[in-house]
């Protein structure tokens, strides 16, 4: 761990932080202002877990005899799998080499075939460092063959995936002969709800920076929006007004463009689908609404639907992409009711100034993580984890770090 910090992720193999963020940007078209965050904080994540070598602890528990004492150790789990997504590569490989690492075991990275780059070119940083050898492999290749291997093999004593549901499925088959581990980060489709008492401006500027952000292709992003009926006009009317001033075009343009284009065809076009299908079930595009012509990458127009219901598509199943419908409700314990219909409960948010209504929506929202008055974006110290299908165990933090460890306990009598 400490060899990745004297490293800085950087001038091992003569890669520079600015080279490696438009690599990542070239790739998978993210702006470089972002690509440039996502180096920076990889690097930031080990110097964190890095800090925890000497604080993570085992315990003495209490026995009932006298003359014994009873230990807990934590002990490493032996050989992990990594399989990262294509959004966030790099910073994704650190959020499982890190503490993996750190608690002594060895990880295989098998990285997105959409955009493993970046994670090859960490791992070229990786073996200029004093590593031993075998401790962290990076494999590329498809989930189809490679990474049914990996799980399925019998070495292997835990599966990390950060993925789709679909993905994670075939995980949990997968390792269920072999009844290995598994932490699961998978879908989103968070909620934002939105106060009459919430501060408009504020609640306007985060919910479109958490749903443009990479142009809507995170899994925390905010996915659809409830607005108590008593505001619903004023504020889709500055929904709209500030999504259409989101500005997209070229990752690599100076100045940066709020986002650019999704990272492929078949992204681009499953995104139109869904709003094809939205509009069929009586959705109103209020702005945006399809792809914009242009013979250089897969853009889609940010988007703001109206007139929308609780059980389209378009409000259950995740976008992943610039779309985003906004509905009413009448009183809050409707509002959360929407909230927590769906099949998701990875994140959620929740926009008011009165204390009393945000601690009474964190006791009722089923979701891993809620935002207050805020974006949608996790700190490295907290604690990523959803419920039902969006996930099982979680990243970051102190609680991410247990997840690469197994419990020993010793009765020892004397």
């Amino acid at each position: 761990m400490d060899a990745f910090i004297r490293a800085g992720l950087v001038g091992v193999t003569g890669y520079t932080g600015m080279e490696l963020a438009r690599l990542l940007a070239s790739e998978q078209a993210k702006i470089l202002p972002l690509a440039q965050v996502e180096v920076d904080f990889t690097a930031d994540y080990f110097e964190y877990y890095a800090g925890w070598a000497r604080i993570f602890e085992g315990e003495i528990l209490q026995s009932d005899r006298p003359n014994e004492s009873i230990f807990l150790f934590r002990k490493p789990i032996g050989v992990v799998v990594g399989i990262c997504p294509w959004n966030f590569p790099l910073f994704v490989t650190a959020r499982k080499v890190a503490p993996a690492l750190l608690t002594g075991n060895s990880i295989i990275i098998k990285p997105s075939s959409v955009a493993p780059a970046t994670v090859m070119a960490f791992a070229e940083i990786a073996a200029g460092i004093t590593l031993p050898r075998g401790v962290l492999t990076i494999i590329s290749g498809s989930g189809a063959h490679l990474g049914e291997e990996l799980v399925r093999s019998k070495i292997t004593g835990m599966v990390s995936l950060t993925g789709s549901v679909e993905a994670g499925q075939q995980v949990i088959s997968g390792t269920a002969q072999n009844v290995a581990k598994v932490s699961l980060e998978l879908g989103g489709k968070a909620p934002a709800i939105v106060c009459a008492d919430a501060n408009l401006d504020l609640a306007v500027k985060s919910i479109v920076a958490s749903r443009v952000i990479f142009s809507g292709q995170v899994c925390n992003c905010c996915e659809r929006v409830y607005v108590d009926s008593k505001i619903f006009d004023r504020f889709t009317e500055l929904l709209v007004k500030t999504m259409k001033t989101v500005k997209y075009g070229d990752p690599m343009a100076d100045p940066a463009p709020d986002m650019a284009c999704q990272v492929s065809a078949d992204q681009q076009q499953k995104i139109a689908d869904l709003l094809a299908r939205a509009k069929q079930e009586g959705a109103e595009v209020l702005c945006g609404g399809g792809v914009p012509e242009t013979d250089s990458g897969y853009f889609f127009k940010p988007t703001v639907l109206g007139k929308c219901t609780q059980k389209m598509e378009v409000v259950q199943k995740e976008v992943f992409g610039p779309v985003l419908p906004v509905l009413s409700y009448s009183d809050f314990d409707e509002a959360v009711a929407l909230a927590n219909d769906c099949e998701y409960g990875l994140t959620s948010s929740i926009y008011t100034t009165n204390v009393n209504t945000a601690m009474w929506a964190l006791r009722r929202l089923k979701f891993g993580e809620t935002y207050v008055n805020r974006e949608n974006f996790e700190a490295m110290q907290g604690f990523h984890a959803g419920w039902r299908k969006s996930g099982i165990g979680g990243a970051d933090g102190k609680h991410g770090l247990m997840e690469y460890l197994q419990t020993h306990v010793a009765y020892v009598q004397y």
